[in-house]
C-alpha cells in the first residue's frame, strides 16, 4: 500500500529479516550463546516434536551478526523499511509484545506526566494501563452506540470536537478504527478535527493491518490522515501471535525520535527472532500477494453471508451499518451473524457450534455471532461453515426472539477523580461492591458486550454502575479486568481525594 505516486524499487518481494535468519539457523553454526535448547538438541522432547526442529534452529538472541548487528541497514533495518514503504508509513516498527507495546509506547511518547490527551472510552486496556505508566491525563470520548445489537461504534467527529473543546491543550486524540465488529470511523474527518485542535491523531488500527491493499477494504488510517497508527498483524495477514506494527505518517505531528526512544523503554532485550521474521514474512505476502489473497478471501464471504441470510432468524449485519454515527465504512473480513430471531442467544449458539462441529468463533454476545477472518482465509472452511451452521440452527432454534441489549448507562459519560496513574498505584483496599458506591476505582472494568468501560482507574463507583454490571453479569457477559469476575468485591483508594 504504497503512498500516491511512489514507485515500487522491486525489494517487497524479499524478506531480509527471514532470509538472514534461516541463512544462520541452517549452516550449522556452534552455539555457545543463549538460547539455552541451543538449536533445538537442548529442547524438552515433546515440545520439539510439537513444534519442530526448524523452529529451536531460527530461535537465535538478539545482537547476531549478519540479522540485526552490521553494516547498516542490517537485515532486521532493511525489513522495518519494506514495512514502512508497503504501508505508506516515515517509519514503521516490529512490536514482539503485540500491539500493547505500541500502546504502551505511544502513551510514553505523547501522554507524559500531567499532558491531557483525549481518549475513546472504549480503547484497548492496553491504553489505559500506557497513561498508569505515562502518567497522563485522559478527557474521555464515547463510541456510537447501537442500543439494538449491542454493539459500539466509533467516535463521531463531533463528538471528538466537543471533547477537544472540554480539554485546551490537549496533545493527542486516541481513536479506534476499525472496531472489534468491523466497522470503521471516519478517520478522514476526524484528522481534519485533531489537527485544527493541533493534537495529533493516533488511530489503534489493530483489527485492520489489511487496510488499504485491496479496494474492497477500507482505506489505511495513514492514507486518510493519522499520525500514526498500529496494526496487529497477527489478528488478519498472518504473523504468529502478539507480533504487530507500530507505523508513523510520513508528514504527521509525530516526531519518530520520540516514538522510538519509547519503543526502547518498553521492548524486551531477549525479542523472538520467529516473531520478528514472521512480521517480515507477513508484510512480504501482504505487499505481494494481499491483493489477490483478499479477493479471494471477500468473494468467499460474499457467499457466505448469502448463505447465512438466508437461514430462519438468522441476518449478517455490516454493510446496512454504514452512515450510521460513527460508522464511516465495514470491512468484509468480520462476519456479523444476529441471531436474535432463533430465539437464542449467540452464547447458545456458539457453545452448539463448537459441540456439533468444533467450530470456534471469535467472540459471542448476548445478538450476535462474530467470525473474524484472514487475509488467506481457507475457502473450504467458509464453505463448510454456511452449512453446519445452518444445520446447527435448524436444531436448536426456539419460538420467540431475544430481548434488546441493555444500554450502558449514561454514568459512562462519567469524569475522573483523580489520574488514572494516582488510582493503579494509590493505596487500595478490597471492599464489597455495595460499599464501594462513591468510592474512586482502582480497577478497569468493562462488560463483554457491549466492551464499554464500565469504571476505569480514577472514576467513582455509582449505584448505576453497579447495576449495569450485575445485569451484565446476569446476562451472561463476561467483566474483562475484573479482580473478581463476579463483581462481588472491588479495589478502591483508601482515601477519599475529595476528602484532602
Amino acid at each position: 500500500m504504497a503512498a500516491a505516486g511512489d514507485v515500487p524499487d522491486g525489494r517487497q518481494p524479499t524478506a531480509p529479516y527471514l532470509d538472514a535468519l534461516v541463512a544462520y539457523g541452517f549452516r550449522g553454526v556452534t552455539r555457545f550463546h543463549v538460547p539455552g535448547h541451543k538449536g533445538g538438541p537442548g529442547a524438552d522432547p515433546g515440545l520439539l516434536h510439537a513444534i519442530g526442529e526448524s523452529a529451536f534452529r531460527l530461535d537465535v538472541p538478539q545482537d547476531t551478526a549478519g540479522i540485526d548487528v552490521g553494516p547498516s541497514p542490517t537485515p532486521y533495518e532493511l525489513a522495518e523499511q519494506l514495512a514502512a514503504e508497503a504501508y505508506g508509513a516515515r517509519r514503521s516498527w516490529f512490536l514482539t509484545n503485540g500491539a500493547t507495546q505500541g500502546n504502551h509506547a505511544l502513551c510514553l511518547a505523547l501522554a507524559p506526566l500531567g499532558t491531557a490527551v483525549v481518549l475513546q472510552r472504549n480503547a484497548h486496556a492496553s491504553m489505559i494501563d500506557g497513561l498508569v505508566l505515562s502518567g497522563g491525563l485522559p478527557a474521555f470520548v464515547s463510541p456510537e452506540y447501537d442500543r439494538e445489537l449491542g454493539l459500539a461504534h466509533g467516535v463521531t467527529p463531533e463528538a471528538v470536537a466537543a471533547a477537544l473543546a472540554r480539554t485546551p491543550g490537549a496533545a493527542a486524540v486516541f481513536v479506534v478504527s476499525p472496531t472489534y465488529y468491523g466497522i470503521a470511523a471516519d478517520v478522514a474527518e476526524l484528522a481534519r478535527v485533531a489537527h485544527d485542535a493541533g493534537a495529533a491523531l493516533v488511530v489503534d488500527q489493530a483489527w485492520g493491518p489489511h487496510f488499504g491493499f485491496h479496494g474492497g477494504v477500507p482505506q489505511s488510517a495513514l492514507a486518510l490522515g493519522a499520525d500514526a497508527v498500529l496494526t496487529s498483524t497477527h489478528k488478519i495477514v498472518g504473523s504468529l501471535a502478539q507480533s504487530a506494527m507500530l507505523h508513523v505518517a510520513r508528514d504527521g505531528l509525530i516526531d519518530p525520535d520520540r516514538i522510538a526512544r519509547a519503543i526502547r523503554l518498553v521492548r524486551s532485550t531477549s525479542p523472538s527472532s520467529l516473531l520478528l521474521a514472521s512480521l517480515d514474512g507477513a508484510r512480504r505476502q501482504l505487499a505481494v500477494h494481499g491483493e489477490a489473497l483478499l479477493s479471494e478471501t471477500i468473494a468467499a464471504a460474499a457467499r457466505t453471508r448469502t448463505a447465512i441470510d438466508a437461514v430462519p432468524g438468522c441476518s449478517v449485519v455490516g454493510e446496512e451499518l454504514v452512515g450510521a454515527p460513527g460508522a464511516a465504512a465495514s470491512d468484509p473480513l468480520r462476519i456479523v451473524i444476529d441471531v436474535r430471531g432463533t430465539g437464542c442467544s449467540g452464547y447458545e449458539v456458539a457453545a452448539a457450534l463448537k459441540a456439533a462441529y468444533d467450530i470456534h468463533p471469535e467472540l459471542a454476545t448476548q445478538a450476535t455471532l462474530v467470525l473474524v477472518l484472514g487475509a488467506a482465509q481457507p475457502v473450504g472452511a467458509l464453505e463448510r461453515f454456511a452449512h453446519d451452521f445452518a444445520e446447527t440452527i435448524a436444531r436448536v432454534a426456539r419460538p420467540g426472539a431475544r430481548e434488546a441489549i441493555l444500554p450502558p448507562p449514561a454514568e459512562l459519560q462519567q469524569q475522573l477523580a483523580v489520574a488514572p496513574r494516582d488510582a493503579f498505584l494509590g493505596a487500595a483496599e478490597v471492599v464489597e461492591v455495595d460499599a464501594a458506591v462513591g468510592r474512586v476505582s482502582c480497577e478497569a472494568i468493562a462488560g463483554y458486550p457491549p466492551g464499554i468501560p464500565a469504571l476505569l482507574p480514577g472514576e467513582r463507583v455509582t449505584a448505576e454502575v453497579v447495576a449495569y454490571l450485575r445485569e451484565l453479569v446476569a446476562s451472561g457477559a463476561r467483566l474483562h479486568g475484573a479482580s473478581d469476575p463476579t463483581f462481588e468485591t472491588i479495589n478502591v483508594l483508601r482515601s477519599d481525594p475529595a476528602a484532602r
